[in-house]
Order: structure tokens, then sequence, then C-alpha cells
């Protein structure tokens, strides 16, 4: 269970409303809308992307070796570039770096865990930010066998938000980092559980 308390905030509902504006005004109203080509995503993807992902894993423009993972990443953690790995000396542009974050966070998790979770888009835009940065950082596989993804299959929202805290660990050791980053962020970013709560 977290390590903090978790509480809704305000900066965590202005947030989120901010993300419902920004689906609408791109022409989203609904799940069957949306057009990746058109850059019309649901509000889970513009807020786990715009408000949890970016933040955490922060812009990297030119390949650099990863000291956990040791491996090489770019942009926001991208560790693959049409299925190969990033290698040193590779380099993208701030707008190549964004389009590629966007595509990725709805084809290879929004839309995976649409299929593979039945009740999915039924959760709370905040639950389903939540678990797509959470899926993000620590893999889909292991977010989709999760108590905190069985618990919000059930309905239980609370209990999920503050389940997905436990994934606060790289190698082995606590890291300070990840406990912000799952649960209630810093002064500059906003925890996934943060967000979570904060939707319910």
């Amino acid at each position: 269970m977290p390590i903090n308390k978790i509480v809704a905030t305000k900066r965590g509902k202005t947030a989120i409303a901010a993300a419902l504006v920004a689906a609408g005004a791109a022409g989203w109203q609904s799940v069957k809308d949306t057009n990746p080509a058109k850059h019309v995503y649901p509000p889970a993807v513009i807020l786990a992307t715009d408000k949890l992902i970016k933040p955490w894993e922060g812009l990297v423009l030119k390949a650099h070796r990863d000291p956990y993972a040791k491996i090489y990443d770019i942009c926001y953690g991208k560790t693959r570039i049409n299925g190969k790995p990033v290698t040193a000396g590779m380099t993208f542009t701030k707008a190549q770096c964004d389009d590629f974050l966007e595509r990725e966070v709805y084809e290879e998790y929004y839309l995976p865990l649409t299929k593979q979770v039945p009740k999915f888009t039924s959760f709370p835009v905040s639950l389903q930010a939540s678990q797509i940065s959470g899926g993000y950082n620590f893999g889909l596989g292991a977010l989709l066998r999760s108590s905190a993804m069985r618990e919000a299959g059930k309905g239980n929202y609370r209990p999920a938000c503050e389940m997905q805290a436990r994934f606060n660990q790289a190698g082995g050791q606590v890291v300070n980092g990840l406990v912000k980053r799952r649960e209630m962020g810093d002064a500059q970013r906003l925890g996934e559980a943060e967000i979570c709560v904060s939707g319910l």
C-alpha cells in the first residue's frame, strides 16, 4: 500500500478538467470518435501523456543510457523505434518526440487496455490515466496482472488507485522518485495516485 497519505487535490482536479476540455476541443466525444491520425485522443490519453508521463520521464532529444534498465532511451523514455532498440547517437526534435509519445500511449497502452480489460472505458478518466502512466513506466503486462487492475475491474476504484503505489522499486530497492511518481508527486509534478483519487 502507499507509503504516504493519498488525497484528492485541487491541482489534480484542475488537470482532469483541462484534459476533458482539450479532448472536447479536439473533437473527441466518445470512444468511437477517437482518431489518432487527426490527433483526437481520449481525455485519459491526454491526461496521462501531459500530466504524468512527460513530467516524470523528462525529455531527452539525444539517446542516453538508462542506468537502471541498462539500455538506451530517447524522448520520454522511449526504448524502441519502429520495433528496434534505441541506439547511441540517435536524435529527434521535441515535436517528433511529442508525436511519438501520443501515438505510442494511444496505440500501445490505451487500445490494448480497452481490449484486454472489458470495463476499462467505464473507469473514471483519472483512473484510466493513472493506469496508462503506470503501464508506460513499469510495463503493461505487470499492470494487467496487478491487484490494482483486479480491484478496478470490481469497481473498487480508490483501492485500485492506492494499490498501484506498490510499483515503487527498481533493482529490488524502493526508489524515492518512484514513490513520488506513484503517490502524491512533488511540487512540480502530479502523482499517479493523486490524479487517480482526484477524479473519483
